[in-house]
Protein backbone atom coordinates (compact mmCIF):
# COMPACT_ATOMS: atom_id res chain seq x y z
CA UNK A 1 0.00 0.00 0.00
CA UNK A 2 1.50 3.59 -1.27
CA UNK A 3 1.68 5.70 1.61
CA UNK A 4 3.31 9.19 1.01
CA UNK A 5 3.82 11.78 3.89
CA UNK A 6 4.42 14.97 4.16
CA UNK A 7 5.75 17.04 7.34
CA UNK A 8 5.78 20.45 7.86
CA UNK A 9 8.23 21.87 9.98
CA UNK A 10 8.77 25.58 11.01
CA UNK A 11 12.26 26.92 12.74
CA UNK A 12 10.79 29.32 15.30
CA UNK A 13 14.29 31.19 15.09
CA UNK A 14 12.59 34.94 15.98
CA UNK A 15 15.52 37.05 16.36
CA UNK A 16 17.99 34.61 17.09
CA UNK A 17 19.69 34.24 13.74
CA UNK A 18 20.32 37.67 13.82
CA UNK A 19 21.79 37.77 16.78
CA UNK A 20 24.41 34.73 16.12
CA UNK A 21 25.06 36.65 13.66
CA UNK A 22 25.90 39.62 15.30
CA UNK A 23 23.00 41.90 14.04
CA UNK A 24 21.95 43.45 17.06
CA UNK A 25 20.35 47.00 16.04
CA UNK A 26 17.03 47.29 15.90
CA UNK A 27 16.31 46.76 12.27
CA UNK A 28 17.25 43.30 11.96
CA UNK A 29 15.89 42.74 15.47
CA UNK A 30 12.67 44.34 14.39
CA UNK A 31 12.80 41.49 11.33
CA UNK A 32 13.40 38.74 13.60
CA UNK A 33 10.35 39.72 16.05
CA UNK A 34 7.49 39.85 13.01
CA UNK A 35 8.28 35.97 13.78
CA UNK A 36 6.16 36.39 16.50
CA UNK A 37 3.23 37.65 14.06
CA UNK A 38 3.60 34.86 12.05
CA UNK A 39 4.04 32.29 14.27
CA UNK A 40 0.32 32.65 15.26
CA UNK A 41 -1.08 33.53 11.80
CA UNK A 42 0.68 29.79 11.02
CA UNK A 43 -0.83 28.36 14.39
CA UNK A 44 -4.11 29.58 13.45
CA UNK A 45 -3.72 27.98 10.01
CA UNK A 46 -2.91 24.55 10.95
CA UNK A 47 -5.28 24.69 13.79
CA UNK A 48 -7.97 25.16 10.85
CA UNK A 49 -6.76 22.81 8.34
CA UNK A 50 -6.23 19.99 11.74
CA UNK A 51 -2.55 19.18 10.32
CA UNK A 52 0.06 18.54 12.99
CA UNK A 53 3.62 20.08 12.47
CA UNK A 54 7.20 20.12 13.52
CA UNK A 55 8.26 23.28 15.59
CA UNK A 56 12.36 23.54 15.66
CA UNK A 57 12.54 26.03 18.83
CA UNK A 58 15.84 27.62 19.94
CA UNK A 59 16.19 27.50 23.85
CA UNK A 60 16.72 31.43 23.04
CA UNK A 61 13.01 31.77 21.38
CA UNK A 62 11.20 29.72 24.21
CA UNK A 63 12.63 32.00 26.78
CA UNK A 64 11.31 35.17 24.93
CA UNK A 65 8.18 34.24 23.32
CA UNK A 66 7.23 31.68 26.37
CA UNK A 67 3.53 32.07 25.29
CA UNK A 68 3.89 31.59 21.64
CA UNK A 69 5.70 28.43 22.75
CA UNK A 70 3.29 27.55 25.17
CA UNK A 71 0.57 27.53 22.38
CA UNK A 72 2.42 25.42 19.75
CA UNK A 73 2.73 22.71 22.81
CA UNK A 74 -0.58 22.72 23.81
CA UNK A 75 -2.22 22.30 20.36
CA UNK A 76 0.08 19.02 20.02
CA UNK A 77 2.75 19.94 17.67
CA UNK A 78 6.37 18.56 17.87
CA UNK A 79 8.67 20.54 19.73
CA UNK A 80 12.09 20.15 17.93
CA UNK A 81 15.26 20.87 19.53
CA UNK A 82 17.33 23.88 17.40
CA UNK A 83 20.20 24.64 19.39
CA UNK A 84 20.14 26.86 22.56
CA UNK A 85 21.48 29.76 20.54
CA UNK A 86 21.30 29.91 16.54
CA UNK A 87 25.10 29.60 16.34
CA UNK A 88 25.82 26.47 14.05
CA UNK A 89 27.41 23.60 15.81
CA UNK A 90 30.13 23.58 13.08
CA UNK A 91 31.42 26.68 15.02
CA UNK A 92 30.70 25.51 18.64
CA UNK A 93 33.48 23.81 20.34
CA UNK A 94 32.75 19.76 21.45
CA UNK A 95 31.80 21.22 25.20
CA UNK A 96 29.47 24.49 23.73
CA UNK A 97 27.49 22.08 21.81
CA UNK A 98 27.14 19.26 24.37
CA UNK A 99 25.94 22.29 26.87
CA UNK A 100 23.94 23.88 24.20
CA UNK A 101 21.77 20.64 23.78
CA UNK A 102 21.50 20.01 27.35
CA UNK A 103 20.94 23.57 27.89
CA UNK A 104 17.98 23.40 25.35
CA UNK A 105 16.10 20.41 26.12
CA UNK A 106 15.69 21.25 29.83
CA UNK A 107 13.65 24.31 28.15
CA UNK A 108 11.72 22.31 26.00
CA UNK A 109 10.83 19.63 28.58
CA UNK A 110 9.48 22.35 31.12
CA UNK A 111 8.02 23.78 28.18
CA UNK A 112 5.79 20.20 26.81
CA UNK A 113 6.73 17.40 29.42
CA UNK A 114 9.30 15.85 27.40
CA UNK A 115 12.52 16.03 26.13
CA UNK A 116 12.72 16.73 22.36
CA UNK A 117 13.42 13.37 20.08
CA UNK A 118 13.87 15.02 16.88
CA UNK A 119 16.95 17.99 16.65
CA UNK A 120 17.72 20.25 13.95
CA UNK A 121 20.67 22.31 13.50
CA UNK A 122 20.76 25.91 13.43
CA UNK A 123 21.71 27.11 9.36
CA UNK A 124 22.15 22.76 9.11
CA UNK A 125 25.96 22.99 9.42
CA UNK A 126 26.61 19.76 12.02
CA UNK A 127 30.43 19.39 13.39
CA UNK A 128 32.17 16.64 13.54
CA UNK A 129 30.88 15.33 17.03
CA UNK A 130 27.00 16.54 16.36
CA UNK A 131 25.82 12.54 15.73
CA UNK A 132 27.55 10.94 18.83
CA UNK A 133 26.24 14.24 21.01
CA UNK A 134 22.65 13.51 19.68
CA UNK A 135 23.11 9.82 20.50
CA UNK A 136 24.26 10.05 24.09
CA UNK A 137 21.45 12.73 24.88
CA UNK A 138 18.89 10.43 23.44
CA UNK A 139 18.01 12.01 20.61
CA UNK A 140 16.23 9.67 18.10
CA UNK A 141 16.48 11.67 14.59
CA UNK A 142 18.15 14.51 12.87
CA UNK A 143 16.60 16.71 10.62
CA UNK A 144 19.88 18.81 8.95
CA UNK A 145 21.47 16.42 6.02
CA UNK A 146 21.01 16.39 2.57
CA UNK A 147 21.71 12.93 1.17
CA UNK A 148 18.30 12.41 -0.20
CA UNK A 149 14.99 13.73 -0.56
CA UNK A 150 12.38 11.28 -0.13
CA UNK A 151 14.08 8.78 2.13
CA UNK A 152 15.43 8.67 5.66
CA UNK A 153 18.63 6.90 6.90
CA UNK A 154 20.85 6.31 9.44
CA UNK A 155 23.51 9.02 10.16
CA UNK A 156 26.88 8.09 10.06
CA UNK A 157 29.51 9.16 11.98
CA UNK A 158 33.59 9.21 11.07
CA UNK A 159 33.51 9.82 7.19
CA UNK A 160 37.09 11.07 6.26
CA UNK A 161 36.64 14.27 3.79
CA UNK A 162 40.16 15.09 2.33
CA UNK A 163 41.10 16.77 -1.09
CA UNK A 164 43.28 14.94 -2.72
CA UNK A 165 41.20 11.15 -1.99
CA UNK A 166 38.27 9.86 -2.43
CA UNK A 167 35.20 10.30 0.30
CA UNK A 168 35.76 7.10 3.54
CA UNK A 169 32.49 6.59 4.24
CA UNK A 170 31.91 6.28 8.07
CA UNK A 171 29.84 3.59 10.29
CA UNK A 172 26.05 4.10 10.37
CA UNK A 173 24.75 5.02 13.73
CA UNK A 174 21.33 4.17 15.01
CA UNK A 175 20.18 8.14 14.44
CA UNK A 176 17.68 8.51 11.52
CA UNK A 177 17.87 10.92 9.57
CA UNK A 178 15.19 13.12 7.79
CA UNK A 179 16.76 14.81 5.19
CA UNK A 180 15.96 18.45 4.28
CA UNK A 181 16.65 20.35 1.31
CA UNK A 182 17.28 24.31 0.50
CA UNK A 183 14.96 23.72 -2.03
CA UNK A 184 11.94 22.80 0.12
CA UNK A 185 13.15 25.97 2.45
CA UNK A 186 11.11 29.20 2.62
CA UNK A 187 14.11 31.11 3.34
CA UNK A 188 16.51 31.14 0.17
CA UNK A 189 13.39 32.15 -2.09
CA UNK A 190 11.96 34.71 -0.02
CA UNK A 191 13.99 36.25 2.18
CA UNK A 192 16.08 39.29 1.23
CA UNK A 193 20.17 39.14 2.87
CA UNK A 194 22.92 40.81 3.42
CA UNK A 195 25.75 37.87 3.31
CA UNK A 196 29.62 38.35 4.04
CA UNK A 197 29.72 36.95 -0.27
CA UNK A 198 27.08 38.86 -1.45
CA UNK A 199 23.45 39.42 -1.38
CA UNK A 200 20.98 36.63 -0.82
CA UNK A 201 18.32 38.27 -3.29
CA UNK A 202 15.12 36.40 -2.07
CA UNK A 203 11.68 38.20 -2.75
CA UNK A 204 10.62 35.42 -5.29
CA UNK A 205 7.04 35.01 -6.84
CA UNK A 206 4.95 32.68 -4.60
CA UNK A 207 3.10 31.21 -7.46
CA UNK A 208 6.22 30.06 -8.77
CA UNK A 209 7.61 28.86 -5.20
CA UNK A 210 4.72 26.76 -4.87
CA UNK A 211 4.57 25.03 -7.92
CA UNK A 212 7.90 23.47 -7.07
CA UNK A 213 6.89 22.46 -3.82
CA UNK A 214 4.10 20.82 -5.45
CA UNK A 215 5.88 19.11 -7.94
CA UNK A 216 8.32 17.42 -5.72
CA UNK A 217 5.62 16.27 -4.04
CA UNK A 218 3.70 14.83 -7.24
CA UNK A 219 7.27 13.67 -8.46
CA UNK A 220 7.26 11.33 -4.97
CA UNK A 221 4.04 10.11 -4.83
CA UNK A 222 4.77 8.83 -8.42
CA UNK A 223 8.06 7.32 -8.06
CA UNK A 224 8.11 6.10 -4.71
CA UNK A 225 5.24 3.81 -3.12
CA UNK A 226 6.86 5.31 1.01
CA UNK A 227 8.19 8.42 0.79
CA UNK A 228 8.76 11.70 3.61
CA UNK A 229 8.64 15.34 1.92
CA UNK A 230 10.07 17.72 4.92
CA UNK A 231 9.31 21.58 3.85
CA UNK A 232 10.72 23.87 6.03
CA UNK A 233 9.53 27.35 7.10
CA UNK A 234 10.36 30.14 9.29
CA UNK A 235 7.51 32.06 10.67
CA UNK A 236 9.41 35.31 9.82
CA UNK A 237 9.45 34.48 6.51
CA UNK A 238 6.08 32.34 5.90
CA UNK A 239 4.16 34.65 7.89
CA UNK A 240 3.96 37.33 5.42
CA UNK A 241 0.51 37.97 3.81
CA UNK A 242 1.35 36.76 0.43
CA UNK A 243 3.30 33.99 1.52
CA UNK A 244 0.21 33.19 4.06
CA UNK A 245 -1.66 32.18 0.96
CA UNK A 246 0.74 30.29 -0.65
CA UNK A 247 0.92 28.33 2.80
CA UNK A 248 -2.37 27.29 2.27
CA UNK A 249 -2.81 26.47 -1.07
CA UNK A 250 0.18 24.05 -0.46
CA UNK A 251 -1.79 22.59 2.72
CA UNK A 252 -5.25 22.38 0.51
CA UNK A 253 -3.39 20.61 -2.81
CA UNK A 254 -1.16 18.23 -1.17
CA UNK A 255 -4.42 16.97 1.05
CA UNK A 256 -6.57 17.04 -2.09
CA UNK A 257 -3.98 14.58 -3.77
CA UNK A 258 -3.66 12.50 -0.68
CA UNK A 259 -0.92 13.46 1.39
CA UNK A 260 -0.40 12.25 5.02
CA UNK A 261 0.55 14.50 7.21
CA UNK A 262 2.80 14.11 10.09
CA UNK A 263 5.43 15.11 12.75
CA UNK A 264 8.70 14.61 11.57
CA UNK A 265 8.86 12.31 14.69
CA UNK A 266 5.76 10.44 13.51
CA UNK A 267 7.54 10.25 10.07
CA UNK A 268 10.80 8.73 11.56
CA UNK A 269 9.05 5.91 13.78
CA UNK A 270 6.82 5.07 10.53
CA UNK A 271 10.22 4.95 9.01
CA UNK A 272 11.94 2.51 12.18
CA UNK A 273 9.13 0.58 11.85
CA UNK A 274 9.39 -0.75 8.28
CA UNK A 275 13.24 -1.49 9.14
CA UNK A 276 15.05 1.30 8.08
Amino acid sequence: MSRHIVCLSFDFDAMSGFIAGGMTTPTPISRGEFGAVGALRILDLLKSRDVPASWFIPGVTIGTYPEICERVASAGHEVGHHGWTHVPPAKLSRQQEHEGLVRGNEAIEALSGRRARGYRSPSWDLSPHTVELLLAEGFVYDSSMMAHDYLPYRARTGDVVTLEEAVEFGEETPLIEMPVSWSLDDYPHFEFAHRDNGVLPGLKAGSAVLENWIADYRYMAREYEWGVATYTFHPMVMGRGHRMLVLEQLIDILAREGAEFMTVEAAAAEFAARGG
